[in-house]
């Protein structure tokens, strides 16, 4: 099975890549982020006649999660349970989705950003990540995946400059203690290994160009399913303006192989 992750900023713009994305590279499952649309927004047809079938978690222009997938999609369940609410008044926000999909559980996840450490968003991001590693803990002994935009740089080498960042949400020292804690429950990070590099460039100042970007897109998996990623790679022409059609996301796909 072949699964990939891409934190897409904004579906209907970039429908025309995602759909060449997954007959380019024979895609199985495709977890999508920041989709920033309602389902019936959304132009899925074209997916539909590719043969996937799609599960949408969105409420309005923000956040957004999704799966397709053309080997199954089944008991899909929009949130975990105890995920924390946002906003005023408080609700709970479109950032997780999963599904069964030829026996195997991946979550869409998109963390929030945290904005500023001493921001009320940032203590919002380190009570989801809580909430979703106690969550986990329950998942441990199925194949599961979590896979998306987890909105944090684990080390230094996942940031081009740890110095510019110090002040920064994504590198301080809670938000890598909460991802280092879902590897300390027995769950592995698993495209390190296969695919070094970045995977999200700013827009500005043609960060990718110059290759400024950070690591902060990953799949972390389940004992049982660690076992069978056979290879990964970052499909960093994804993010190449002079490739495709149309601007392309911030983001690049990140693809898992499994035996």
């Amino acid at each position: 099975m072949r699964i990939a992750t891409w934190n897409v900023n904004s579906l209907r713009s970039r429908i025309d890549r995602v759909e060449a994305f997954v007959q380019r590279h024979d895609i199985d499952v495709l977890a999508l982020q920041e989709t920033k649309a309602r389902e019936d927004q959304l132009p899925l047809m074209g997916l539909q006649a590719l043969g996937y079938d799609i599960a949408v978690a969105g409420l309005n222009q923000w956040n957004g999660v999704a799966l397709l997938s053309r080997v199954g999609l089944d008991d899909v369940q929009v949130g975990f349970e105890g995920m924390p609410t946002w906003g005023d008044p408080a609700a709970e926000e479109a950032r997780a989705i999963a599904a069964t999909c030829d026996g195997v559980r991946i979550w869409s996840l998109y963390v929030p950003n945290g904005r500023k450490p001493d921001d009320p968003h940032y203590a919002y991001k380190l009570d989801w990540l809580a909430s979703l590693r106690e969550s986990a803990r329950g998942w441990l002994d199925t194949p599961t995946a979590m896979v998306g935009d987890w909105n944090i740089c684990p080390t230094d080498d996942d940031v081009f400059d740890p110095a510019q960042f110090q002040k920064s949400t994504h590198v301080t020292p809670p938000e890598r203690a909460a991802f280092q804690g879902f590897l300390d429950d027995g769950y592995a990070e698993v495209t390190r290994a296969h695919a070094p590099g970045y995977t999200y460039w700013d827009y500005y100042r043609q960060r990718f160009e110059r290759d400024r970007g950070l690591k902060i897109d990953f799949v972390v998996a389940s004992p049982s399913l660690a076992s069978r990623v056979t290879g990964a790679f970052i499909d960093k022409d994804e993010r190449d303006p002079a490739q495709g059609t149309g601007s392309p996301s911030d983001h690049a796909p990140v693809v898992v192989d499994l035996s």
